[in-house]
């Protein structure tokens, strides 16, 4: 738990300001769901916001980030705008992919940020390659790959590791680990000790911290991402937290307990910060608000913008040989 006696109370502060815009974002676009305005799934981060914000707050922007189903926190924390996060949700122009990603493949290389998606542990050896890219080409930057517990029940788990350990690669992996994987608790199909043993006995040196803690998050993503920096090689962050909504918005999660569910809301990332500098708490109050105004105006934006044209759907789309032909 962090001590309240060596904080940097600015940088709670700033903390809480990004942990509100994320959390504003997040219930827009479920509103956007109810309305119907998203055609797809939504798949909240509410709960999680400070592994999305002390991880990214010590990133840079050309260091990359890779991201899960559940990724607009990462997302909007890596630096994204978020108008073009709700256009891209609610399929329209202007969108971070031009409104034909959608929720779970939101990426913005403007920022460093390579993409959600929607494949579970799939992005783990995307970042794995990411990785040997940069350590190929000699740049100072270093990839995260942030993925949920059950994650590291897939194979590309074990591949990705094996390999960034092989070639010392500048990867932080980060397993954002809330308890499910979907709709079932990941305790219950995972063998062993968990996430961290498993990065140890490939020898990956790893932390496992309280996820629901914005600064100890901040904390253990500044030493591990330094190490990484100074040529450490890859690092493992096992963070617990708890997704304090369904697996989607249209999920009611009925297979917990509503008297867990009310028991972990007390343990809200957010106010748990806001009690660290109970001082500063007009500017937390103001910082809450000016994220619902922006995001309340970035979905009426969003809303009223056009979709793109119909002969959009042709670009962007492989068009080297002709399969009719050889296919035979």
């Amino acid at each position: 738990m962090t001590d309240r006696r060596n904080i940097d109370a600015d940088r709670v502060v700033g903390h809480c300001r990004m942990m509100w815009r994320i959390r504003a974002f997040e219930e827009n676009a479920l509103r956007g769901l109810d309305e119907k305005i998203v055609l797809g799934a939504i798949h909240p981060t509410i709960g999680q916001e400070a592994i999305a914000t002390g991880i990214c707050a010590n990133l840079r922007r050309d260091d990359v980030l890779l991201s899960t189903h559940r990724g607009h926190g990462h997302t909007l924390a890596k630096g994204a705008d978020p108008e073009a996060m709700m256009r891209e949700l609610f399929g329209r122009e202007g969108g971070n992919c031009g409104g034909k990603g959608g929720s779970m493949h939101i990426a913005d290389f403007g920022v460093g940020m390579l993409g959600a998606n929607g494949v579970v542990s799939a992005n783990i050896v995307i970042a794995t390659g990411a990785g040997h890219a940069v350590k190929l080409r000699g740049e100072d930057k270093i990839v995260c790959c942030i993925f949920g517990d059950g994650a590291i029940n897939r194979g590309p788990f074990l591949e990705g590791l094996n390999w960034a350990v092989v070639f010392r690669l500048p990867v932080l992996f980060v397993c954002e680990d809330n308890g499910f994987a979907a709709t079932t608790r990941t305790r219950t199909m995972t063998g062993g000790e968990g996430p961290s043993a498993r990065a140890r006995a490939f020898g990956v040196p790893s932390l496992e911290i309280d996820g629901n803690d914005v600064m100890a998050v901040d904390a253990a993503a500044r030493q591990l991402i330094g190490e990484i920096r100074a040529g450490g090689g890859p690092r493992f962050l096992h963070a617990h937290t708890y997704r304090l909504t369904g697996h989607t918005g249209a999920d009611p999660a009925t297979y917990r307990p509503k008297e867990e569910v009310e028991e972990r809301w007390k343990d809200d990332p957010i106010a748990r910060a806001a009690g660290l500098v109970e001082g500063r708490r007009d500017e937390i109050d103001a910082a809450k608000a000016a994220a619902y105004e922006e995001m309340g105006r970035v979905f009426e934006i969003a809303k009223a913008a056009s979709f793109p044209p119909a002969e959009f759907a042709f670009t962007d789309v492989q068009d080297a040989g002709d399969p009719r032909r050889e296919a035979f």
